[in-house]
């Protein structure tokens, strides 16, 4: 038997245990009783407007906010990290693997009643500001090494060629490197925007209130009142709403930068 032939014939039978598979499921499933779980549309409409106005708008701005406020932690640590300066590489570096290495639910935590309770200090934004410091911790931490890399991906010669015309450390940094090493970690920083939109679930563990309640948290708690797990559905087609646009533009971009090289 040919190769092309074999290979066409594998091809044939993975297509046919795909359709199997799916035939299965669909005969299997007991849809009455999926419909009365997951798909009652009255219940669906009860979560409208409160879902979009206060959960989906909640939760895209505190993605939002870690974002910034990680990407600014996630620049300065990086640099930090290249310094020639020992002791700035060593507070980069314990600072980066402190917080990738622990679970950003434990960093939440921590931020959220440990600082209060040991330090008496109060974040700004109540419960859910401190579980959002957490959070920009973790992110800060991630983009630090994603940003050191995109710096070190910069050839050296395009520094070296800012400082022979006069150019100082940090205008160079500034005009020549930073610039070029933004536009090649795009993708996995939109990436890591996309992870933030779900990490923010995990603000549940500071406390919210009516107001404050994001996604996860809103589907949650109507999931709890109805009896019903409808909401949690919503909650989840929204996610996809927000997230699946980012992920396509994600793909773009990195289709972009192989053909640009």
């Amino acid at each position: 038997m040919r190769r092309s032939t074999r290979q066409r014939l594998v091809r044939l039978a993975m297509y046919v245990l795909f359709v199997a598979v799916i035939l299965f499921v669909v005969l299997a499933a007991d849809w009455d009783r999926l419909h009365e779980s997951f798909f009652r549309l009255d219940i669906a409409r009860e979560q409208f407007p409160d879902v979009v106005l206060i959960a989906a708008k909640n939760t895209v701005v505190y993605t939002a906010i870690a974002f910034v406020g990680g990407l600014i932690l996630g620049l300065l640590f990086a640099v930090m990290k290249l310094s020639t300066i020992l002791p700035y590489r060593w507070l980069a570096t314990a600072y980066i693997e402190v917080f990738r290495g622990l679970p950003a639910l434990l960093t939440i935590f921590a931020m959220a009643f440990v600082l209060p309770i040991a330090l008496g200090i109060h974040v700004p934004g109540g419960q859910v500001g401190a579980g959002l410091l957490g959070l920009v911790l973790v992110a800060g931490a991630y983009m630090a090494e994603t940003i050191r890399a995109g710096i070190q991906a910069v050839p050296k010669g395009q520094v070296e060629a800012a400082r022979s015309l006069g150019m100082s450390p940090f205008r160079t940094m500034t005009s020549i490197v930073l610039p070029q090493a933004f536009r090649l970690i795009v993708p996995p920083l939109t990436n890591e925007f996309v992870l933030l939109i779900k990490d923010t679930s995990l603000l549940y563990i500071a406390g919210t209130s009516v107001t404050t309640k994001e996604l996860t948290t809103f589907a949650r708690s109507e999931a709890s009142t109805t009896s019903n797990a409808t909401p949690l559905l919503v909650a989840g087609v929204l996610y996809l709403v927000i997230t699946v646009p980012l992920t396509r533009l994600v793909a773009l971009l990195e289709r972009r930068q192989s053909r640009a090289r």
